[in-house]
């Protein structure tokens, strides 16, 4: 009695998936690159032009502070003849402290930068998504793909949203209904 209920409920699914399908209208379903509207988008240029600008000056700080190091490790390496045990080992441990302290400094612009990266890429990606959506609603789209390769979903209209009704008949399956 279990096989066929299950079988039932298995075809009944299979029937009310593939109706769903076979009823939407194919021009209704569209997809948009989102690779080609990041690049085609003018904003993003923009967007692009002012981080590099920040990121810019923000490691020309980092270069900076390594060119005087490697001036201040220069003079040491010259001089060094000149120094007592005592004065060496302090150098020594005064240029390794400012290495350590400009690494971390660079650690920490490097991060600033990915982040300040992932903004406004993110801010772009707002931007698109936002005009997608607007877009969809207005031709009556009923649902839009966002094709790069992970199959991202960038509008659908709730009628195409068949989850509940998956989900109910999945749950009805699994309590053997």
């Amino acid at each position: 009695m279990k096989k066929i209920t299950l079988g039932i409920a298995i075809v009944a699914l299979l029937f009310s998936v593939i109706t769903f399908f076979y009823t939407q209208e194919r021009s209704k379903l569209v997809y948009v690159d989102v690779n080609k509207l990041l690049e085609g988008y003018k904003r993003t240029k923009v967007v692009r032009a002012d981080f590099e600008k920040k990121a810019k000056v923000l490691r020309a700080n980092v270069d900076s502070l390594v060119t005087d190091w490697q001036k201040e490790l220069k003079l040491y390496e010259k001089e060094r003849a000149n120094y007592s045990k005592k004065e060496l080992q302090l150098k020594q441990e005064l240029l390794g402290n400012k290495q350590q302290q400009i690494n971390n400094y660079q650690q920490a612009i490097q991060k600033q930068i990915q982040e300040e990266d992932k903004k406004a890429t993110q801010t772009v990606v707002n931007d698109i998504n936002d005009y997608v959506t607007e877009f969809g609603k207005q031709k009556g789209y009923k649902m839009i793909f966002g094709a790069s390769g992970g199959g991202n979903i960038m509008y659908a209209d709730k009628s195409a949203d068949l989850t509940e009704i998956v989900l109910e008949q999945l749950n009805a399956e699994f309590e053997g209904k």
